[in-house]
This record gives structure tokens, C-alpha cells and sequence, in this order.
């Protein structure tokens, strides 16, 4: 099958996404995945291509159609950007020429669209590894501007390709950045990002919604003053995948400017009147952030309409001298 002719049906696969989502929104990666997978194969019944329903868990891309491939990509915010996968493509399945991408945007006005994976992929971040960042009607590829065509770059080995995410990455650098790793290493396996930045000279709205990010993700923090411990996973969250450094994190939660603004001296527990304010920072990061930031810090995968009497629940158990459900919340259970 042509090129051509593979994306009209693309464009009608689509349209048949973007009206059911309009009826009822895909909230879920996994069912949007799967309804995908339906439509493909009702679509392209014709085509002598089978979709399989039963797939390996890290195969990429998701569906397999004989040398196409499509990645199913679905976002519950109002965004055509996402973080995409690794640049080692380790699971690429073999035979795969050209791969599309299948969109689900949920936030605003929902709609499903496609775009290639190459003019699709507009940035490249690291957290665990380096991994793509991509934007579906991208203005221009990372590719453009690497100067190395998809194809080239996929068959790089890592060494290689940090080449040129370093080069990449040394461009974008603004006044007062700097890279966390200017030489190449033995392990190219990053845990810090590309730049860092100090928390002290963000934006309050963007130090706000970090805060709400963090304390949704390690619940932890309502945990005894005594456990020195219950901020590191705050900090390396800040670090690795925002590329902040914070020197002092436990006055975001504790001090008075962020516990007491207004200074009533009102007294009560401070980190509760901190995360009271935080609440509906909170509840929006629930409802819109990657799933996958779930699992790695609950160990499980959470519904996002589900998240925040998940984190009351573990707040509970962290908590000794207060109960955060009775005060955080109320009315979510």
C-alpha cells in the first residue's frame, strides 16, 4: 500500500476517534490503545493486514501493520505535546519502515489526529534515559535542526546519538544554564535533565505547580518531622524531571510564606495549610499528568478522576498526628 493511501485511512480512522471522544472522553491510555487497535482493523480489513490485540507490553511502536507502524499517544490535557520514547528504541519491532503516531487530545475540545514520528518529534529530554518529546503539526522536527534525518539517527548507537542531543542541547542553552553533563560518559543512562534551574527564580506560577506535582506523587511528605527522609524524592523529582534545584525543600511545605501568607497567626499544623492551598493546583495535576509518573512512584497504575483519594489514602497512612482526609479535600471521599 501506498503511502498516501495508508494515511487517507489514517485521516478516516481520526475522524471516527475524534466524533466517539466528542460523545465520551478516552480517560484512559489503555482503553483508548485498544479502541484504536479496533477501528484499524475494521478499517483496514481489506488491506491484508491483521492487527494484533495481544501485543509484547514494550513493543514499538503499538501496532504493527505489515512495514507501518503506528504509536498511540493519548493526553487528558489541552496539548498536541507529550514525551514520547526513548531515542535508544530498544523494542523497535523489525521490519518497520515508516511509523505514525495516533493522537488522543481529551482536554478543550477533544479531537484525534496523526502525524509521522519523525516530523512529529520536536524536542528530547532526559529523565532515566533521554527520551523525545513530541508535538503533533510540530512547526520543525528535531531532526531539522540536528541536521541528521530520522532514519540516520535510529540506527546510531547511543554514543552517537548523544553527539548530537549534546550538540542539540548546547544550543538551547539560555543565560545562566548550564548542562548538567558536558563530556561523554560510560553510562548514558541520565537521571538529570538537559539544563537546570534554580527554584528560587521560577515563576510563582510556575513554583506552584511544581509543589502541587511533587506532593501528589510522594504523599510521604505529611509524614513525621523526625523522618529526615521524606523530601528526597521530592528533590529528585524537582531535579530529574524538571531540572530544578532546590536548596531547601522543606520550606516549600513548611515555612511560613507558603503555610501562612497572610499571616493570621491562625496557628495549626503548617504542611496542612500548605497542601490546603495547594488543593486545586493539585486536583489539575491529578487529572492531567502522565500515568506513568504514577506507576514509577505508586508502584500502580491510577486513574486520573481516581488520584487524589489514592494520595489521601496513602497521606493517611504517612500521617501521625493529623489525618490528612478529615482536613484536605473535602468531599472527594
Amino acid at each position: 500500500m501506498l503511502e498516501t493511501e495508508f494515511e487517507s485511512y489514517l485521516s478516516e480512522i481520526c475522524i471516527r476517534l475524534t466524533n466517539e471522544s466528542k460523545i465520551s472522553k478516552f480517560t484512559d491510555s489503555r482503553v483508548f490503545e485498544s479502541r484504536v487497535r479496533e477501528i484499524v482493523g475494521q478499517t483496514l480489513i481489506d488491506n491484508k493486514f491483521s492487527v494484533d490485540f495481544n501485543p509484547e507490553s514494550q513493543a514499538f511502536p503499538d501496532i504493527a501493520l505489515g512495514n507501518y507502524g503506528i504509536e498511540v499517544k493519548l493526553s487528558l490535557s489541552d496539548s498536541w505535546r507529550t514525551v514520547a520514547n526513548s531515542v535508544l528504541e530498544t523494542n523497535r519491532i523489525v521490519g518497520i519502515d515508516k511509523i505514525y503516531i495516533i493522537f488522543g487530545k481529551m482536554g478543550g475540545v477533544p479531537e484525534v489526529r496523526w502525524g509521522t514520528y519523525e516530523a512529529s518529534i520536536m524536542h528530547v529530554r532526559t529523565s532515566h534515559v533521554p527520551r523525545f518529546e513530541i508535538e503533533i503539526g510540530a512547526k520543525e522536527s528535531l531532526f531539522s535542526v540536528m541536521n541528521v534525518s530520522y532514519d540516520e539517527f535510529r540506527y546510531f548507537d547511543i554514543h552517537k546519538k548523544m553527539e548530537f542531543i549534546r550538540k542539540y542541547a548546547r544550543g538551547r542553552l539560555k543565560a545562566g544554564e548550564r548542562l548538567w553533563w558536558l563530556e561523554d560518559a560510560k553510562d548514558d543512562e541520565h537521571s538529570l535533565p538537559i539544563q537546570a534551574r534554580l527554584y528560587t527564580k521560577l515563576p510563582m506560577k510556575e513554583k506552584t505547580k511544581l509543589r502541587a506535582e511533587a506532593v501528589l506523587l510522594n504523599p510521604q511528605i505529611v509524614d513525621s518531622g523526625r523522618n529526615r527522609n521524606k523530601y528526597d524524592d521530592v528533590v529528585l523529582y524537582l531535579l530529574t524531571y524538571h531540572g530544578v534545584l532546590c536548596h531547601q525543600v522543606r520550606d516549600l511545605f513548611s515555612a511560613g510564606s507558603v503555610a501562612n501568607p497572610n499571616k493570621d497567626n491562625n496557628g495549626g499544623i503548617y504542611i496542612a495549610r500548605a497542601l490546603l492551598l495547594l488543593e486545586e493546583e493539585m486536583k489539575l495535576s491529578a487529572l492531567t499528568m502522565e500515568n506513568s509518573l504514577f506507576i514509577e512512584y505508586w508502584g500502580e497504575s491510577v486513574k486520573p478522576e481516581n488520584r487524589i483519594s489514592e494520595w489521601l489514602r496513602r497521606a493517611d497512612l504517612y500521617a501521625k498526628d493529623w489525618k490528612p482526609s478529615e482536613i484536605l479535600f473535602k468531599g472527594i471521599i
